[in-house]
């Protein structure tokens, strides 16, 4: 019996981080803006209308 584990239900624990900006989805390929943790706008990365550079740095750095 030595794999129980006690859960602290009543101490304040760390919140979870809430997505803010805008992401790219490598699961859809499409760039995806949230606004405190909900969708807000998506766009497909093939009709993207932003600079090309912007893309590959957030690909590269804010994929999810």
């Amino acid at each position: 019996m030595s794999g129980y584990v006690q859960l602290e239900l009543f101490t304040e624990s760390e919140p979870l981080p809430v997505l803010n900006g805008m992401y790219y989805e490598r699961s859809t390929e499409r760039f995806v803006s949230f606004v405190l943790g909900r969708r807000h706008y998506e766009v497909s990365a093939k009709r993207c209308f932003l600079d090309k550079a912007w893309q590959e740095k957030t690909k590269r750095e804010r994929a999810i």
